[in-house]
């Protein structure tokens, strides 16, 4: 018998035309309602392709994720389901990189970031337009419904595990239908992160950070003539009415802009990442956001903390004073210097030192001065618990020189809090401290205009 050998091009073709075969006759078995039948056709085809999706064309690849995705949804699998069929909508947002592989394979990378990691080369970008969303509406929209609601409730139960959950359910569903709202995510976030789930609340938040979210938007409102109630409006609509004048049913029209809490977003994480005692990530995130919000002191504590917490704060601070001495005016790095120095009491001085050198170059940089207050100060808790144990052991004259020892302290704070205020006078806590200073150093009339500082500033707060 004569022997039949395929070339390796042959073999990839017969092996992605099963495939398509396979998951086309999916598709026909999902719309004909056999979940069983769709099943096997998937199985086949992913025992084949293993997890190398990226070998399917764009359609096959979203007749894949729709025939799964509905077979899982069918099962009452909708977490599941719901994350498949939104990765359709993935395949409308991104570019599609394609070329071959060192193995000729003809490839198909969803996104830059997968592109990249393929480390194929020569790729060439193309757009690719789903077909198949217009037929998921109706076995979608009810399952959306059902797991809103069920968010909602959650919350409200606080059962915020399965409120993150169902959030994070609902976003996957309604992206599925062509609509990404990461709303819905930060909603998850913020269950999560309620519920003390914090792998997921900060799996959450990073999404949302490198989706490039801000949370900035635009809503349209207008006050019903017959109702007299407020009413939100698509943009279409609301400039529809808004064009008729005094024939619309509408009056009022108001477009408000909500505010970017992207910044909120690297705090939130970062602290997460902390929290959780992981360091590397921490330090990573932390470095992202100081590139888009430079000298933000939260930032700057948490990757100080996270380095010396993962035991790193010798290879950090040697990493500062190298830039320090090739750049003495890089004000940045010698407060974060002091932020690394003060973390060890033996180090104070040092600390001192470097938040000096900070204000030396830039003489309003808040955060130094902050810091400086809060280092002349010491752990004044302590020195009050100290206090009181020694007057309570009547120990008269230890108890004289540990508050002795403190007013010193408070005094020499003060220069700081002062240059503090200077800088940033409306600042809450930059005034509650200076009160709080005054009184202790005795200085009644400045005690007096800085309460009533305080007291007009927690006024307009409210």
């Amino acid at each position: 018998m004569k022997k039949i050998f395929l070339s390796a091009a042959m073999l990839t073709v017969a092996f992605a035309f099963g495939q398509k075969k396979e998951i086309a006759a999916a598709v026909k078995a999902i719309d004909a309602g056999d979940v069983s039948g769709t099943n096997a056709q998937i199985a086949q085809a992913e025992s084949a392709m293993g997890n190398k999706t990226y070998l399917l064309e764009p359609a096959v690849l979203e007749q894949y994720y729709y025939a799964k995705g509905l077979a899982l949804l069918k099962s009452g699998k909708t977490a599941e389901g719901a994350s498949y069929l939104a990765k359709i909508n993935d395949l409308a947002k991104n570019k599609i990189f394609v070329g071959k592989d060192s193995s000729k394979n003809k490839v198909y990378y969803v996104g830059k970031t997968a592109a990249d990691e393929s480390g194929v080369q020569g790729l060439k970008e193309e757009s690719f337009v789903p077909n198949l969303t217009n037929k998921l509406s109706g076995a979608v929209n009810p399952v959306l419904q059902a797991a809103n609601k069920s968010a909602f409730d959650a919350f409200e139960g606080k059962n915020f595990e399965v409120a993150g959950k169902k959030f994070e359910e609902t976003y996957n569903l309604l992206k599925a239908l062509g609509t990404d709202d990461q709303t819905l995510l930060l909603n998850a976030a913020v269950a999560y992160s309620k519920g003390e789930k914090m792998d997921e609340a900060i799996n959450m938040y990073n999404k949302l950070i490198q989706s490039g979210y801000t949370g900035v938007g635009k809503t349209y409102t207008a006050k019903n003539k017959k109702t007299g109630a407020v009413e939100s409006m698509q943009k279409t609509d609301y400039e529809i009415y808004q064009k008729m004048g005094a024939a619309s049913d509408y009056t009022d029209f108001k477009i408000e802009t909500s505010p970017s809490i992207e910044k909120q977003l690297y705090l939130t994480n970062a602290d997460n990442l902390y929290k959780a005692k992981r360091y590397e990530e921490a330090i990573k995130l932390a470095d992202e956001g100081l590139k888009k919000f430079p000298n933000d002191e939260v930032l700057t504590n948490v990757k100080g903390l996270s380095y010396f917490n993962s035991g790193k704060s010798a290879e950090f601070i040697q990493i500062l004073q190298d830039k320090v001495k090739k750049n003495p005016n890089d004000y940045e790095s010698w407060f974060n210097l002091g932020i690394m120095q003060k973390n060890d009491p033996a180090l104070a001085k040092d600390a001192k030192s470097s938040f000096e050198k900070a204000v030396e170059v830039k003489p309003d940089y808040v955060p130094a001065y902050q810091n400086l207050a809060f280092l002349m100060m010491g752990d004044d808790a302590k020195a009050i618990d100290d206090y009181n144990a020694f007057r309570k052991a009547q120990k008269i004259e230890e108890a004289n020189k540990v508050m002795a020892a403190r007013r010193a302290r408070l005094a020499s704070a003060l220069p700081y809090a002062e240059k503090w205020y200077q800088y940033d006078s409306n600042n809450l806590d930059a005034v509650s401290l200076l009160k709080g200073l005054y009184m202790s150093t005795k200085n009644d009339a400045k005690y007096q205009e800085l309460k009533v500082k305080e007291d007009a500033l927690k006024a307009a707060q409210k």
